[in-house]
C-alpha cells in the first residue's frame, strides 16, 4: 500500500514523546505527529490527548525518504477551515485596530492634508507653522518620555 501526501490514513499510535506520536500505518511503516497537529488547541502534554494503543484519523504532510510527516488536526477538514477561518478574523481585527491607532495619532496632520489638497485655504507659511509647533510639541514629549529613562552622565539639560 503506497501513502502519498495529502491521502488520510488510519493508524495506531505506536509511541509517545514529549515532541509528538508515533502512528503505526501499517505494512512496517511509521510516521510522527509532531505536538502542534496533534489539536486544533495548544497541548501542553500529549498524554492528555493520546495514548498508546489509540486509532487515529491523520493526514500525511509529507514523505521524506522513510520520515513521515503527519497530522491529526488537519485529518479532520471542518476542525481545519474553522481555525484557519478564525485565525484569519482575530488577525484582521488586530490590524484594524493598529491602523484605527495608527490614524488616530495623526488625525491633525491628515486634517491639514486634506484641507491641502481641497482649495489651498491655507498658506504655504501658516502650514508651515503648523508643522513646526506639532514638531515641537512631539520632540519636547520624547524628551520627557527618554529623560528620566537616561542613565549615567548628562542629566537634564535646559
Amino acid at each position: 500500500m503506497a501513502i502519498e501526501v495529502g491521502e488520510k490514513v488510519t493508524g495506531k499510535v505506536s509511541g509517545i514523546t514529549n515532541f509528538g506520536a508515533f502512528i503505526d500505518l501499517g505494512d512496517h511503516r511509521t510516521g510522527l505527529v509532531h505536538i502542534s497537529e496533534v489539536s486544533d488547541g495548544f497541548v501542553k502534554d500529549i498524554h492528555d490527548v493520546l495514548k498508546v494503543g489509540d486509532e487515529v484519523t491523520v493526514k500525511v504532510l509529507k514523505i521524506d525518504g522513510s520520515k513521515i510527516s503527519l497530522s491529526i488536526r488537519k485529518a479532520s477538514d471542518s476542525h481545519h477551515e474553522e481555525s484557519s477561518h478564525e485565525g484569519h478574523g482575530r488577525h484582521e481585527s488586530h490590524e484594524n485596530h493598529d491602523s484605527h491607532e495608527h490614524r488616530g495619532g495623526h488625525s491633525h496632520n491628515s486634517s491639514n492634508h486634506n484641507a491641502h489638497s481641497g482649495n489651498h485655504p491655507e498658506s504655504f507659511d501658516d502650514m508651515m507653522s503648523g508643522f513646526l509647533k506639532e514638531s515641537e510639541d512631539r520632540l519636547s514629549t520624547l524628551r520627557k518620555n527618554t529623560e528620566g529613562k537616561r542613565g549615567g552622565r548628562g542629566g537634564r539639560r535646559s
